[in-house]
């Protein structure tokens, strides 16, 4: 397999501080969330995958996989979320808005101290897609905006700057996200004002293994 080949970071830092969270948010494509060195060096442990048509597994294995044997599971070396999103018309807006409460749920999940739940600890968060251009720019933005309303009180001011930090050319910035998802993070930010939120963990001991 030869060296991939990049017009911007495999991974790229879009807020080294991200409140009231207090951790740092990326953005990568394919190559830099599947590159788990690279990922440990920036302090990440969580992944949200936008994209419905890429799957990571980050399970450790000596074993090459068989298509005709059941498929590795386990803890993987990090915590792993995943959305599913078409980069284009075909998801609901509902989607982008569950992708929203997703990623801010993994920032203030917490896990019970048991063996079944190794990765405890919060460290930073990657948001990822096939190249990192589209869908989880427009998640990223969202997420921005809604957080940090008085660093990004648009959502165009949240986008600009995703765009530049994720160093995309300004002549793909019509499709970096595309319309149809610009659209739907807008409707979702709407649903977001009515709904609120709620990160008060409702764990109470009492799940099962």
């Amino acid at each position: 397999m030869g060296t991939a080949h990049y017009d911007r970071p495999a991974i790229s830092l879009i807020e080294e501080k991200v409140t009231p969270f207090d951790v740092a948010l990326y953005i990568g494509g394919r190559e830099g969330t599947a590159d788990l060195p690279l990922l440990k060096k920036h302090g990440i442990s969580i992944v949200v995958n936008c994209a419905v048509n890429l799957d990571l597994n980050y399970v450790p294995t000596e074993e090459p996989s068989r298509i005709d044997a059941p498929v590795p599971y386990g803890h993987g070396a990090l915590r792993y979320y995943k959305i599913g999103l078409v980069d284009g018309s075909g998801s609901p807006a509902s989607m982008m808005l569950a992708g929203y409460y997703i990623l801010r749920g993994a920032l203030v999940q917490e896990l019970p101290d048991r063996p079944s739940y190794p990765h405890r600890e919060r460290g930073n968060i990657l948001v990822n897609c096939r190249g990192g251009r589209s869908r989880s720019t427009a998640l990223v933005s969202l997420f921005l905006q809604k957080s940090m309303p008085n660093t990004y009180p648009t959502m165009e001011a949240a986008l600009a700057h995703v765009r530049e930090r994720r160093k995309l050319r300004r002549d793909e910035w019509h499709e970096t996200p595309k319309q149809v998802l610009v659209d739907a993070i807008k409707q979702a930010s709407d649903w977001i004002d009515m709904i609120g939120h709620d990160d008060v963990p409702r764990y109470d001991g009492k799940g099962t293994e």
